[in-house]
């Protein structure tokens, strides 16, 4: 065997020993590469107006969500989920779960809130046109969420089903873990005089979604 030969020879095994030995260096495991990437956010993450380092801290429902981003949610975690967001849901403690469809309306279109730039002294919006289809005036809408197109007429104008869309609408995680839709009474996004309007804009025969 020639000095080349031997040379490349030998350069092979001491790559591939390199190589075996990275092969059994330990792995992260999912919860130290979660807290490594809160701690870089927090790091680089700065405090601004109403914008403030706790956003970044998830509650259970949250830390299971992300745990599970990019996999099969495993029904068993999906109904935790559900059933311990909707033992959160507070519904109108003098039953009424319709108010004002015409304001429920604005809420949809609006979608100022929570920003750093936004005021806080301000109401929120729920912005709803951003994921959803409610409306047939509206030509411009999201699709991450499906229609909401004749909601009640669909589904019938029911007290049943008035109080499943104020729950909806309260905190959906109760009803579809891990969902996109933000819990908007459960988080304080949304007051409960504005729950109740968005439920009007979705159960009030008279409102456009329903035309």
């Amino acid at each position: 065997m020639n000095k080349s030969i031997r040379i490349a020879l030998a350069s092979g095994l001491a790559a591939a020993a390199v190589v075996g030995c990275a092969s059994m260096e330990p792995k992260p495991s999912d919860a130290e590469t979660s807290a490594k990437a809160l701690q870089v956010m927090k790091a680089s993450f700065k405090e601004h107006g109403q914008a403030k380092l706790d956003r970044l801290n998830q509650d259970e429902t949250q830390a299971l969500c992300s745990q599970y981003a990019g996999k099969e949610l495993p029904r068993s975690v999906a109904e935790k989920i559900e059933k311990s967001n909707l033992a959160t849901i507070k519904y109108p403690a003098d039953g009424k779960y319709v108010g004002d469809w015409k304001s429920g309306e604005k809420i949809a279109q609006l979608g100022q809130g929570g920003q750093y730039s936004d005021d806080p002294k301000k109401p929120s919006g729920a912005n709803c046109y951003a994921c959803h289809e409610l409306s047939k005036a509206e030509i411009s809408y999201g699709t991450i969420g499906p229609s909401l197109w004749h909601f009640g007429k669909l589904r019938g104008y029911t007290d049943e089903m008035r109080r499943y869309a104020w729950g909806k609408v309260w905190n959906s995680e109760a009803f579809n873990a891990c969902t996109n839709m933000p819990r908007f009474g459960h988080n304080g996004i949304l007051t409960e005089q504005q729950v109740r309007d968005v439920v009007a804009l979705l159960m009030d025969p008279a409102s456009p979604v329903n035309q």
